[in-house]
């Protein structure tokens, strides 16, 4: 989604099921003037909504992101709220068709404030119940939670590790255009701690314990190369380097000779001679070697 359309009505569709169709938001949303239309399958109560996710990293200042209502969009009130306050973030508006919302009006904005204090309130309540619940049920000499994960029942244990792990590869799914292919370009030449410093260059909070889980998942359901998880070979400390210099170039393409020299500093990466101030000829001697043996194409190469 290009970031140079402004002012657009962006709408969102969903649907419970992959049965039921998004055709009668969709004549809704289009009568407003919504010519982008993002569509979404998916349970309400669903945490997983990559269509959703995908649209709010992309969209504009300026633009607006209109339902047909509220239970389209949100699960609760507070992830509602939350949804809300990465698009003013963006500096993006949100409507409701059929809600008295519209982050672009002052009246739009005091029902949110009212939404605000429900939800307080509404967490509050549900707190209050579940402790009164627990105690009643203590009194009564019955324990918390599910019996069956707490007698270590097999079946209850395997069911709960397959939910577990179910969400977890639809966590995975949901970002993985974001990181793997830069995973893609330094592996298997390039050990996973570099990546990672790579990857949090971008403002991401991995480990290399989590992306090694996140890459391995990926492996098992065919969803990425097994060659990915190889052991790296042995470098020189220059060859390291080099293949360092080159995944910094390679995720950010318009970064300059200086961007990158400025980045290893922040890496504290010594340069090929110990020292610790990096200069922008030293950058492009290693962008030059990776472009001889084929580590970086040309036109990812930074310019000065």
């Amino acid at each position: 989604m290009s970031k140079s359309h402004q002012r657009r009505l962006i709408g969102y569709a969903r649907v419970s099921t992959d049965e039921q169709a998004t055709e009668a938001q969709e004549i809704e949303l289009r009568a407003v003037g919504c010519d982008t239309i993002v569509r979404e399958h998916g349970s309400g109560a669903s945490r997983a909504r990559p269509a959703l996710t995908k649209l709010l990293r992309e969209i504009a200042a300026g633009d607006t992101l209109v339902v047909v209502r509220l239970d389209r969009l949100a699960r609760s009130v507070s992830h509602l709220l939350d949804v809300i306050e990465d698009l003013s973030a963006k500096g993006a508006h949100f409507r409701s068709l059929r809600d008295p919302i519209d982050t672009s009006t002052p009246q739009g904005m005091f029902s949110l404030q009212v939404l605000g204090a429900v939800a307080q309130l509404e967490r509050a309540l549900i707190s209050e119940r579940t402790k009164a619940g627990i105690a009643a049920a203590r009194e009564k000499g019955k324990l918390p939670g599910n019996p069956g994960m707490r007698d270590r029942r097999p079946d209850a244990l395997a069911k709960t590790a397959a939910a577990r792990q179910a969400a977890y590869g639809t966590s995975v799914q949901a970002t993985m255009n974001d990181w793997l292919p830069t995973v893609r370009r330094m592996r298997p030449d390039h050990p996973w701690d570099d990546i990672v410093r790579v990857l949090n260059q971008k403002g991401a909070r991995w480990t290399e314990a989590r992306l090694r889980r996140a890459v391995r998942w990926l492996v098992r359901e065919h969803l990425a190369d097994a060659s990915l998880l190889k052991k790296s070979p042995p470098r020189l400390p220059e060859d390291r380097l080099m293949t360092l210099v080159a995944g910094i170039a390679a995720s950010n393409p318009e970064h300059s000779v200086r961007d990158i020299a400025v980045q290893l500093e922040r890496l504290h990466e010594r340069t090929p001679r110990g020292g610790s101030k990096w200069s922008p000829s030293s950058v492009k001697n290693l962008l030059d070697r990776a472009q001889r043996v084929g580590l970086l194409v040309r036109e990812s190469s930074a310019t000065a």
